[in-house]
């Protein structure tokens, strides 16, 4: 593993870029985001931007209203989501971010706050 990473460090492959919608409640027109296949993780993510995209992710819920949705607000408590929900959620942001959450970790996110930093800390998240 530890070789794979240097030779991904300094080794620079031509890749296609793809056109690709980024996950929005609305349709996007292809070209507002691209895709670089065969990248490595070392570049991370910003916290704005784990910020902004968990955010979306919870406002595209069907059950959620978007007006309610801030970075502190929890799940059950604030927006009225039940724990069936919540898992959709947090199904909804392993596709997002490409990840898998282990369900022991998965049962204790409940707010978008504690999504933020899950991901935001979680080092494959891309």
């Amino acid at each position: 593993m530890a070789l794979r990473a240097a030779v991904l460090r300094h080794v620079r492959v031509p890749v296609r870029v793809f056109a690709l919608a980024r996950r929005e409640c609305q349709p996007v027109s292809c070209s507002v985001a691209s895709l670089r296949l065969f990248s490595s993780h070392d570049d991370h993510l910003t916290k704005e931007e784990v910020i902004e995209r968990v955010l979306s992710v919870v406002k595209c819920h069907p059950k959620v209203d978007p007006s309610k949705v801030s970075p502190d607000g929890h799940f059950q408590k604030d927006l009225g989501l039940d724990s069936l929900d919540t898992v959709e959620i947090v199904m909804a942001l392993e596709e997002e971010f490409k990840l898998e959450i282990p369900d022991k970790e998965a049962d204790k996110i409940d707010s978008c706050n504690l999504a933020i930093e899950y991901v935001y800390n979680h080092p494959m998240a891309s």
